[in-house]
């Protein structure tokens, strides 16, 4: 009985050894691969690769190198410009400041490479399960010009976009710092995977040098990948306790994305959405009313080409303070919808927003002062033959003291020219300075304040100035993971368009804790060591024993060949002498 049940084990187990060595052909799934990746739907059409050959020739390798670079190139395109978002408005304002006409250039952008990836991502994947199916690879015609196409697209555009927007990739680069962790286990991921189909082809193949050239590239990629961390700087790599508190939200121009910008209806909406201060740019008319006006023109943010026509490239300084209230200042913002959100509005938000008009900053100064906020403004200087252009900071200094009831504490004075007669004339003004100067020039100016665009952002600069009494504020911060950046830098204040989106965030994203940071990474390299073990031992097993399985099979169709050339040979024989006989016989009778 026990010799009969270790029979049947021993037969079961060689029936599971059987049926691992055997090679199947998922006949369905190849056909769908082949047909999609090459147009070669018919089984007769395509051909696996034999022990010792090469998964294609020399042509589909050279598509298969492009296809891998054409991935590599829209990946690094998509991600640069996906986390490019926070800057997607002032790259369409540049646009139409160039074209004339506004236009969501941003998204379009997104979208087209965002289907380019997805296109060549596709055919990277149907090449990566032919090869671990041992499939030779076949790429049609019309994806190789597709893959051109995509490559010249990421090449073009990324070109294209580094001479116009090249703080975009100061933005990649501090992207890193939050998704480098995640991007490690992705890439460490991916490498495990691609072990499958290398696996398969390193023990088909008989050329060492070959052999050498894949598993050496293959091994150093991955070595380079698990130790990335060990050169990786995150900030928001740290103990929670150490965590500062949430940066103030100053609201950049109001809240844009819910009222036109500059309006006084977007300066409640900011403070609605709990900011802690106000942002705007302050021009002066031609009669000396200091009003809110980012562009040197009216064009983008009026209806300046209804009212008046011809003057629609006049610098907005030229008009007067009656000529400026009785433009629309708001209309555009319902037609246009730069930022997508319009709609969000409700009817009679709708109404109101068509109807804003230019701002003062008299009545700018008044909202924040009933408020208890802070401002932080612009001031631009009056072109030439302007009647104010030489005393357009003591014109505004005068609407701050004597037509307002704004404190001056609350004043984050930032122009820098006659800074020391600003400060002469009202010390208590919060000194900011513009740009990052020597800390002597700093404290000798009594700056308090550095208003920096967010690509400086580093916590070693927060630091350095926090140690002497100096905050920083970064503009513009408007997507969530840049303002987990910046919390976790330590920065004081940010200027953002999108107050009424940060300000529900609890905590930064991607925080971690070291320890929970070098638990995942170390686990992380555990597992894709154990499984690139496992799948290299499988198949060097699996060809080895299909190697011993064909050696038998040859020698026994050999032998069974033999056995039966003998036996043809002995009925000949035995034919041929029965032949003969009869044919003796024959002759005998007559």
């Amino acid at each position: 009985m026990a010799s009969s049940l270790s029979r049947l084990q021993l037969g079961r187990l060689h029936g599971l050894r059987a049926k691992l060595l055997r090679r199947y052909e998922h006949q369905p799934l190849v056909s769908c691969l082949s047909g999609f990746y090459g147009c070669r739907w018919r089984r007769h059409e395509r051909s696996r690769t034999q022990p010792g050959d090469c998964c294609c020739s020399k042509l589909e390798g050279v598509s298969f190198v492009l296809l891998v670079a054409a991935f590599c190139l829209t990946l690094v395109f998509l991600y640069f410009w996906g986390h490019a978002e926070n800057d997607y408005d002032d790259f369409d304002w540049f646009n139409f400041g160039n074209l004339g006409f506004w236009f969501p250039w941003s998204v379009v952008l997104l979208v087209i490479a965002a289907g380019f990836f997805t296109y060549v991502t596709v055919l990277m994947l149907l090449a990566v399960c032919l090869l671990s199916e041992g499939q030779k690879l076949y790429l049609h015609w019309s994806h190789k010009i597709g893959i051109l196409v995509s490559l010249m697209f990421s090449v073009i555009a990324t070109a294209v976009l580094s001479d116009l927007w090249s703080k975009e990739w100061t933005t990649l680069l501090l992207s890193f710092q939050v998704t480098a962790p995640y991007l490690h286990v992705g890439g460490v991921l991916l490498m495990t995977a691609l072990a499958w189909p290398i696996a398969l082809h390193f023990f088909r193949m008989n050329g060492r040098v070959r052999r050498g050239l894949i598993v050496g590239v293959y091994l150093v990629l991955l070595s380079a990948l698990y130790l990335v961390p060990l050169g990786l700087y995150s900030p928001c790599i740290k103990e929670e306790w150490s965590l500062g508190p949430a940066p103030a939200l100053i609201g950049h121009r109001g809240a844009p994305m819910l009222a036109p910008e500059n309006t006084l209806m977007s300066f409640e909406k900011a403070v609605e959405a709990g900011s802690k201060g106000l942002e705007t740019d302050v021009t002066i008319s031609y009669d000396g009313v200091p009003f809110l006006m980012h562009d040197r023109t009216l064009r983008r943010t009026t209806n300046i080409d209804e009212v008046f026509p011809n003057r629609t490239d006049t610098a907005a300084a030229m008009f007067t303070w009656a000529e400026l209230e009785s433009l629309n200042a708001g209309a555009w913002f319902l037609s246009l919808d730069p930022f997508g959100t319009a709609g969000s509005l409700g009817a009679d938000e709708r109404q109101r927003a068509g109807n804003q008009s230019v701002c003062s900053l008299q009545a700018f100064l008044q909202l924040a002062a009933h408020t208890d906020k802070l401002v932080i403004f612009d001031l631009y200087r009056p072109p030439r033959g302007h009647p104010y252009r030489n005393t357009w900071i003591q014109r505004t200094l005068e609407v701050i003291h004597n037509e307002s009831s704004i404190r001056s504490s609350q004043v984050l004075w930032l122009p820098s020219d006659l800074r020391s007669v600003v400060q002469e004339f009202d010390p208590e003004l919060q000194q900011t300075s513009g740009s990052r100067l020597p800390l002597e020039e700093l404290q000798s100016n009594n700056v308090v304040k550095l208003n920096l665009d967010y690509t400086s952002m580093s916590a070693e600069l927060v630091s350095e100035y926090a140690a002497v009494n100096i905050t920083t504020n970064l503009y513009v911060i408007s997507q969530p993971w840049l303002y987990s950046l910046a919390w976790c830098c330590g920065v004081h204040s940010v200027a953002t368009n999108a107050p009424q989106l940060l300000s529900t965030m609890g905590s930064p994203l991607f925080l971690m804790t070291p320890g929970e940071y070098n638990l995942m990474w170390i686990l992380t390299d555990l597992l894709s060591v154990v499984l690139i073990v496992l799948i290299f031992s499988f198949h060097w097993w699996r060809e080895r024993g299909l190697t011993s399985c064909s050696g038998n099979k040859i020698s026994l169709d050999k032998a069974t060949y033999s056995k039966f050339r003998t036996e043809m040979s002995d009925i000949w024989s035995i034919s041929s002498a029965n032949l003969q006989a009869e044919k003796t016989a024959t002759v005998t009778v007559h």
